[in-house]
This record gives structure tokens, sequence and C-alpha cells, in this order.
């Protein structure tokens, strides 16, 4: 005990690293002397000893690092080395005299000094590997510009892996700390096994550890370049178990992760597979607005996939997203519970049904009355039509919902409502409601939007709804109808407009002034090309304006 004793009142005095090197090589022979002299527990002394022997080669590969004595890391990792060492002679004195209270209890006390061996020689490793002793060296002149120098980050996420758990929380706190002010900074220094330390942290028993760990780790998740690495290391099962166990921050935290992990295909089927989907749809039915909006959104995200749909629909989803579209929290809850029930109803006539049997027509209808109407809504109503009778939808205040979108929605808002036209226009009563209600002349505005894929559907509708005598006559009456329809003509492959703007026009051509407008907008010409193209009734539609351009010719003179 002399020699141990007499080492211990030194300690206080050690500032420098190579200090401590020669302070703890001098206790290593010291240990392995006295450890091989015990004869009690032959066993555990036995593995204790094989640890022991390890050191000096750690130490050595720890000394001849250029940066050895520059870092206080090293001196923090032979200080608990030193401990450690300690630790070994003062129980092998112990063990070598009989003198101790229980042997369960030094059964205990030599299993806890194997793994404290194990952990040095595992953090003097790390500290090795993670190259935090080389970054020391940077000059803060370098890192002009950020709020920390990059070597103290890199050394508080080399501590987030080295050492034991109160020294890994501490760690924790200034990384979170570090984060409000220069997350840039943290991100762009965070490697693979900083996020697998993180990672084991979210399993500690603390629930303040777990609850900093998952801040920090949603900050990984949202920064998007460490998405692979987060599932690579398992984050999901305790971002999972956090959702379902957590704090309110927690929990919070954990399925705002959740939501941009879940934007991988890969990854959404490993969420359902760990059993994800009955928390978030607990946190969509009782969670915090943040924390619903974003497990609606990783749920959305689910849905994307066809073949998750079933065990989404056998959890409870359908009801769920109906609730969330009637009474969610934000604004965004209910989009992302829109877009999940389009997704839904976009194939499967089972949950088509499981829509409309849960009330889904009419909170689908009512979500379309806000200021600015979104596509996801109106799709899914879209998708419902065949199972739902038009007359039902008509009557529950579907086509004055439709006459808002085309007027205030998002461009693919507009053109889900006017596909949606398209699919209820099946008799001519339809068609005489619906020009009714207005919408022609908002349709004919929509030939003219920049989108393509808008322009045709609004010439389908258009042509569907003039069919009927009174719509036809509404279109006549708008200025903007012929020369909208005329620039249709455009015989270009990007145009799939053209041949419902065809059908428009010969529809109006029986009127001798809208003949006369076709012509001046030059309808001729386009009519030519897409003869050659074999485009239905354009060639008949050309015979005819031809011929009355003869016609007007022989009248002058």
């Amino acid at each position: 005990m002399e020699c141990g004793d007499s080492m211990k009142k030194s300690i206080a005095d050690f500032k420098l690293a190579e200090e401590w090197l020669s302070y703890v090589k001098d206790l290593v022979p010291v240990a392995l002397e006295k450890a091989r002299e015990v004869k009690e527990f032959p066993g555990r002394w036995k593995m204790i000893i094989s640890r022991l022997e390890q050191i000096p080669s750690c130490l050595s590969d720890l000394s001849s690092h250029p940066c050895f004595s520059k870092n206080s890391l090293c001196n923090e990792q032979l200080e608990a080395i030193s401990r450690t060492l300690n630790e070994a002679i003062e129980l092998a004195e112990v063990c070598s005299k009989g003198k101790y209270d229980g042997k369960l209890q030094m059964q205990s006390n030599l299993d806890s000094l194997s793994g404290k061996l194990d952990l040095n020689l595992k953090d003097c490793g790390l500290l090795i590997k993670t190259g935090v002793l080389g970054e020391v060296t940077m000059s803060s002149s370098d890192l002009e510009g950020t709020g920390h120098q990059t070597s103290d980050i890199r050394e508080l996420l080399a501590r987030l892996q080295i050492g034991h758990l109160e020294a890994k929380h501490k760690a924790l706190d200034s990384l979170v700390d570090v984060m409000k002010e220069d997350e840039k900074t943290v991100l762009s220094l965070v490697g693979r096994s900083n996020i697998g330390a993180l990672v084991q942290l979210l399993t500690a028993t603390s629930p303040r550890i777990r609850e900093k760990t998952v801040t920090l780790i949603c900050s990984l998740a949202e920064s998007g370049g460490c998405e692979s690495w987060l599932v690579s290391e398992g984050v999901l099962p305790p971002l999972i178990r956090l959702l379902e166990s957590g704090s309110s921050i927690g929990r919070e935290k954990a399925a705002i992760a959740l939501q941009r992990l879940s934007m991988s295909e890969e990854t959404a089927r490993s969420i359902v597979g760990h059993g994800g989907v009955p928390p978030l749809i607990e946190i969509c039915h009782t969670g915090d607005s943040v924390s619903q909006a974003s497990a609606a959104c990783t749920l959305k995200n689910l849905s994307v996939i066809p073949e998750l749909r079933h065990t989404l629909a056998e959890e409870g989803i359908v009801k769920i997203m109906i609730g969330v579209l009637d009474s969610g929290i934000l604004l965004g809850a209910k989009e992302y519970a829109a877009e999940c029930l389009r997704n839904l109803t976009s194939s499967n006539d089972v949950l088509k049904r499981a829509v409309i049997t849960d009330g889904g027509v009419r909170s689908l209808l009512s979500y379309l009355d806000g200021p600015l109407p979104q596509e996801p809504a109106v799709a899914a109503l879209r998708n419902l039509v065949g199972l739902v009778s038009v007359e039902s939808l008509i009557s529950a205040g579907l086509l004055p919902r439709l006459v808002h979108v085309i007027k205030s929605g998002s461009l693919g808002a507009q053109k889900a409502a006017t596909s949606c036209i398209c699919r209820i226009c099946n008799t001519t009563e339809v068609k005489k409601l619906v020009g009714e209600s207005g919408c022609m002349p908002l349709l004919i505005s929509l030939l003219e939007a920049k989108s393509n894929g808008v322009r045709e559907v609004a010439a389908q509708a258009v042509a569907s709804l003039m069919t009927y005598q009174h719509n036809r006559r509404e279109v006549k009456k708008d200025e903007k109808s012929v020369p909208n329809l005329v620039q249709l003509l455009d015989p270009s492959p990007q145009n799939t407009a053209k041949k419902y703007a065809v059908s428009c026009l010969s529809l109006l051509s029986s009127s001798k002034r809208c003949r006369k407008l076709m012509v001046s907008y030059g309808a001729i010409g386009y009519l030519k090309k897409l003869k050659e193209s074999e485009i239905a009734g354009s060639a008949k539609l050309l015979e005819k304006l031809e011929r009355g351009k003869l016609r007007s010719l022989f009248g002058k003179k």
C-alpha cells in the first residue's frame, strides 16, 4: 500500500501530459506484480491481468501521437487509467491478505474493475481514431468567422464516445449549447462514430440525457446530411420508444426526426417494421401541435408506399387522419392528413370505402372552405368519384367548393378540381349544374395556364361541358374562349391539349362569328399541321374554316 499511497500524493502536482504518462507507466508494473500474487478468484484476476498487460502498448500509441502533449483529453485519459490502476493495486492487496467483507461483494468489485479497464482501453483507442488530437493544432485564425473553434467542437464530439456516462452527459450539455449558437459548424464536423455514440445515449437511463440527445439527433436529421448514418447506426428503435414513453420534448423531437427520416422509402419501411405506426397514430390523436403535425407528416410519407397502406389501415389510420383533418391544431397537420387520405384513396377501393364510411367526404369538403385550398383534399375527393354517387357529392356541396378551388386554390388544386369536374360530368343534368355553378368562365381562363397539364385538363372539361347547349352558348359569349382555344391547336408534342381544343372549336364552328375569329387567330395554319398528324376532327374543322374563308372572299368580290 505504501507504493500506491506515495504515488497518489503527487497526483495533484501533475500538469503536463508527459508527467501523467510517466506516473501511469510507473503504476503498470506495480499493478501487474500485485495482481499476479493474488491466489483468490483466479479466473477474474486472470482476465484483469490480461487487460493490464495491454496498457503499455496503449500508452505507447497515445504518447507517439505528435499532438499528445497539447490536448487536455490526453491528461484526462491518463488520469482515468491511473485511478483504475490504483484501484487494481488496492484490490490485489486486499485479496492477497484475505481482508474483504464478503465473497460476492469482492466478485462484484473485480467485475467492476474489469469493466473500467475495458473502458480505459477502448477510450484510449477511440481518442486516437477520432482525430481530435490533430485538430487542436489548428490555429484559431484558420477559423475566423465561426462561433467556436473547430478543435473545441471536435473535442466535445469525441467526449461523447470517451469516458463514463457523467462525462458524456457534460459533453452533451456543452454540445447542445454550442448547437444553439453555431449549428452549421457542428453539423459540418459530425462523423459516423459521433452519431453512433449519440444513438447509444438515446437509451440512457436518465430522461434528461435522452431528451438532450434526441434534440441533437433531431437537428442532425433535419440537416439533411446524416440520415443514412443515423439509420445504419440503429436510431429508429430508440426514437420509436421515445414516441411511446418519452417526455413531451422527447416525443416532439423524436417525431420531427422520424418525419425527416421517413422521406426515404427504405427507412419508411423500416419504421413500419420496427412498430412505429401505433405510436405515431397515438400522437396524432393526443399529441401537442408540433408533435401532431410531425407524426401526421411521417404517416403521410409512409402512405406513399402502396404495400404499406394495408398495414396503416389495420392500425386505424383512416379515422385518425379524418380526425386531424377536422380538428388538427396546426394547418400543416391538416394538410398532411389530406395528403395521406389522397395517397390512401389513390388506388385501393377498400380504403376508399373506409374513407367514405368514416365520414371523409364531409371532412374533405369542409377543409376546402379554407382561404387557400391545396391539391391533396381535392384529389382525394376526385379519387372517391365512382364509389360515391355524383348526386350525393353535389347535394353535399361539391360544386361551390370546386368553384372556390378554381378561383382561389394553388395551381395543383385547380388542376385536381378541373379533373374532378371531368369525372363527374357523366350526364346532361350534371353538366347543366356545373355550368350553372359558374365554372365555365373559370375553366376558359385556365386554358391560359402556364402548366401544360392544367391547360389539358381544362380543355378536356370545357369539351365535355360544351356538349350541353347552354354551356356552349356561355363559351361563345366569352371573348377569351376562341383565342385561348386556337392557341391550344399548337402542333408541338408538348401540347397535349390540342385534341380537346379541336373538339371545342368544332362545337363553336356553327357560329359564323366564331369561325371568323378562329381564322383571324391563325387556326387554319395550326389545323393543316394537325391534319398531317391525323388529330381527330382536325381535317373536318379545317375544311369548314377554309370553305367559309372562300365564301367570304367571293362575297367581297
